[in-house]
């Protein structure tokens, strides 16, 4: 099992693992979940797969066995920002601008992560392992690009599962019903793991 954090720079040297990874998002969040996305070629993806995004894929011999993509809250595309920021700012129709308990912020020590996803395909006896290897290296990665702050929209029982694998999690918004699904944010203090 490896565990690599790709980029626009590097993506050319790891294969088709990119486009496996959007392709592993669409069984994820168009097949299993149902949710509207846009998508092409049995790949999923949005207007913040950007080069301003870094993605982490865990993986093993072509399979894409789980993935994050880390933006930065300073990110600019168009109108959009990051998709926290655009929810609260209303962009997004299908995330409740209510989704924070304060304004969503925009510094260059904040990254947001999201379309966190591991594939119904890990089986139950690997699946710790598999979310420890996405953590661990979303932590390293965030760190190595200057965050001590990630913010994402997980779901609901999350910071619980967060503090149990040693992240130091705040949680920064209300219960939300989003597509069926019942979700929060949170914020990640890297600043603990610094040593």
């Amino acid at each position: 099992m490896q565990t690599t954090t790709l980029s626009f720079d590097n993506m050319h040297n790891h294969g088709a693992l990119f486009t496996n990874m959007l392709r592993a998002r669409h069984e994820t969040f168009i097949q299993q979940n149902n949710w509207d996305l846009p998508q092409v070629d049995g790949m999923e993806y949005d207007q913040y797969d950007t080069p301003a995004s870094r993605w982490i894929a865990v993986h093993e011999f072509g399979e894409v066995l789980a993935g994050v993509r880390l933006t930065p809250t300073i990110a600019r595309c168009g109108i959009y920002s990051y998709m926290i920021r655009d929810a609260q700012r209303g962009l997004l129709e299908t995330i409740p601008t209510d989704l924070l308990y304060e304004e969503a912020p925009v510094a260059s020590h904040i990254w947001e992560s999201s379309r966190i996803f591991v594939s119904h395909k890990v089986p139950a006896k690997l699946r710790m392992r598999v979310q420890m290897n996405l953590i661990n290296e979303m932590t390293i990665s965030a760190r190595e690009l200057g965050a001590s702050t990630v913010l994402g929209l997980i779901p609901e029982n999350g910071p619980r599962w967060g503090r149990r694998v040693g992240l130091d999690i705040d949680v920064v918004g209300p219960v939300l019903n989003i597509e069926g699904d019942t979700s929060r944010c949170i914020r990640i203090n890297l600043q603990s793991k610094l040593h």
